[in-house]
């Protein structure tokens, strides 16, 4: 069962100091995929980095500008292109004279993808494309662009060196799992990811949505193991003869929240596309939300 941390104590728009580098400030846009809205992490003082931004909200925006007079912002850092995430990532480096830095949004998907409530802000391009190990610094603090796939292509954490700890975007929440929604979401790429952050040892984790985790390794072996779990139920109900998403997902997802049930299906989808890759399962034509699968 997976640990998760829940409590957390904010203001909307309040900045909190929550370590000696690094300040938080949560927009107003809680949602059933949001949790209590998107924590804006500040790092350093006097020249910061601004982590996710968030979203275009004229009242979110205000609070960030308050609570940045007066410093300079050297970077502006974005985990991925989705619409919690980073659509005021520009409006704030214009405003101070920054860059933004990240992966640019991958192509626009036509598919079968549920609408997802916090969308994908498909225009997004960083001014600065970082690759795996890259590092960005200030005075006093160091971080360092970990890439991460999986939740989406382009995903990437920020590690700050000089707390031991990691910026985990939407890879790893404290609240809740993550979803993954092929074709841009991968559910052996987010495996290996899960496996690449295990293994540098962090002492604390950052999500840009809910409290942070305290507990890094059980709590990601709790994650690895939640998704092994859920291969494994998909994989009896595929013996039981269920042979389509729709009807696995109110039994798979009965205590989940209805409103994610769109979500669930494509989680669902992600893990059933690597069983097919891996031959433990056969697909009847392309793998999709409406195939019909069966063991191998």
């Amino acid at each position: 069962m997976i640990p998760f941390v829940r409590e957390l104590a904010f203001e909307y728009g309040r900045p909190d100091q929550v370590s000696p580098l690094i300040r938080r400030i949560i927009a107003r846009n809680p949602g059933p995929f949001t949790y209590t809205g998107t924590g804006v992490y500040i790092v350093g003082h006097g020249e910061v980095a601004v982590i996710d931004p968030g979203p275009d909200l004229p009242e979110h925006f205000e609070a960030l500008k308050a609570a940045l007079a007066g410093e300079r912002v050297t970077h502006v850092l974005v985990t991925h292109h989705h619409l919690d995430h980073s659509p005021l990532a520009h409006p704030l480096a214009e405003a101070f004279g920054a860059k933004v830095h990240g992966l640019p949004a991958p192509a626009p998907h036509v598919n079968d993808a549920p609408a997802l409530e916090e969308g994908a802000d498909d225009r997004f391009r960083p001014d600065v494309e970082l690759a795996d190990g890259d590092v960005v610094s200030g005075p006093g603090w160091t971080l360092e662009a970990i890439t991460t796939p999986g939740h989406t292509s382009n995903h990437v954490c920020f590690a700050l060196r000089e707390e031991n700890a990691l910026f985990s975007g939407d890879h790893i929440m404290g609240w809740s799992t993550t979803v993954i929604t092929p074709p841009d979401g991968n559910m052996g790429d987010y495996f290996a990811s899960l496996e690449k952050v295990k293994a540098r040892g962090f002492e604390t984790l950052w999500p840009t949505h809910g409290a942070p985790v305290r507990d890094v390794a059980p709590f990601i072996d709790a994650y690895v193991a939640h998704r092994r779990a859920r291969e494994a139920q998909i994989l009896e109900a595929l013996g039981a003869g269920f042979s389509q998403i729709k009807t696995m997902v109110p039994s798979l997802y009965a205590a989940v929240d209805p409103r994610l049930h769109p979500a669930a299906a494509h989680s669902v989808l992600a893990h059933l596309i690597q069983l097919v890759a891996e031959g433990r399962v056969v697909a009847d034509g392309e793998p999709g939300l409406e195939t019909v699968y069966r063991l191998a």
